[in-house]
């Protein structure tokens, strides 16, 4: 079949738009194209975008066109904006592809313009938004309390450390989700209370006060050299902020007992305080002492005693018979 006749073909432009950016919120190359365009075309009448592009003057029909129709639209040099999703249209620019490579017609020049762009942890903004639905219409999830899920965080951080120490790097990307999860749904459950609400915004704006507060070396005046020098900074701030009348303040006593035990001696050793540890003819007092010790010389006496453990572990089931990895 002989192609048509040799004309200016025109141009299409499929113009996309994170949903996770503001409405609105468009590029220049992006409001220029829309404003010079021939014809801008939609098939979603929810679009986002829809509301502000009106407001613009920028007139948009309501057309799912197919790759032939497109490229008819363009006939004669004219212009045409698509409008699609975050992730473009597959069915369209496939079949644009198709009707190149079929050469039975001059095609426009296509072109890809992102709007709008995501910027880095714009997937959270999903995340936020799952979790809200999901608490709100999931039987199980919309009944569940802050004490009823609290097992839930300590297995979780367990199932974290234990991808670390195992070095395996997509369970250790799954683990950090879990964990995440838990931080956004205890959120989510917190802006339902009746007398001090909060949410996740809430949340995360502490936390970003919280970093700039400690880390004056980098963004105020102060300067901070060394590791040891961020951590004297870290100390002082926390001391200021907290203002406790003793070191073991904010130790939690219900972790792993290793690590309470250390973390009570590096207190009582950065404070520079002299107390004597506990002397007795228990186990508990020699563990504790071992604990002191380990820290002290910069071991982590927990970390320790789990690497030994999983050594013990594997041995275990190699006197057993089993292969690498069994249980």
């Amino acid at each position: 079949m002989n192609a048509e006749a040799p004309g200016d073909p025109g141009r299409i432009v499929l113009l996309t738009a994170s949903h996770r950016v503001a409405p609105g919120l468009l590029s220049w190359p992006a409001w220029q194209t829309l404003h010079a365009a021939d014809q801008v075309l939609n098939s979603d009448p929810d679009h986002p975008q829809l509301p502000y592009l009106r407001e613009a003057g920028v007139r948009v029909e309501h057309a799912a066109p197919s790759a032939d129709e497109l490229v008819a639209a363009c006939a004669g040099g004219r212009s045409v904006v698509v409008l699609v999703g975050g992730e473009g249209d597959s069915r369209l620019t496939d079949g644009l592809a198709r009707l190149g490579g079929s050469g039975r017609v001059a095609m426009p020049d296509l072109e890809l313009l992102p709007g709008s762009y995501d910027l880095p942890g714009a997937r959270l903004l999903d995340l936020v938004q799952v979790m809200d639905r999901i608490r709100r219409e999931c039987p199980w999830t919309s009944r569940k309390t802050h004490k009823g899920l609290a097992k839930y965080a300590i297995e979780e951080a367990y199932e974290l450390v234990e991808a670390i120490e195992d070095g395996d790097r997509d369970e250790l990307r799954e683990e950090l989700g879990d964990v995440l999860l838990q931080v956004v749904f205890h959120a989510r459950i917190a802006e339902e209370d009746p007398e001090e609400p909060f949410a996740i915004d809430d949340v995360a704006g502490g936390l970003v006060e919280k970093l700039i507060h400690r880390h004056p070396h980098v963004f105020g005046d102060e300067s901070a050299e060394t590791p040891e020098d961020v951590h004297a900074h870290w100390l002082r701030t926390k001391a200021i902020e907290k203002q406790r009348t003793s070191v073991t303040e904010g130790i939690p006593l219900g972790q792993p007992g290793l690590a309470l035990a250390a973390k009570l001696g590096s207190r009582v050793r950065t404070a520079g305080l002299d107390v004597p540890l506990p002397t007795g003819d228990t186990i508990g007092y020699e563990l504790l002492a071992l604990a002191v010790r380990a820290e002290a010389n910069g071991t982590d006496p927990e970390a320790a005693l789990r690497a030994a453990a999983r050594a013990y572990r594997d041995a275990i089931v190699a006197a057993e018979g089993g292969g690498p990895g069994a249980r």
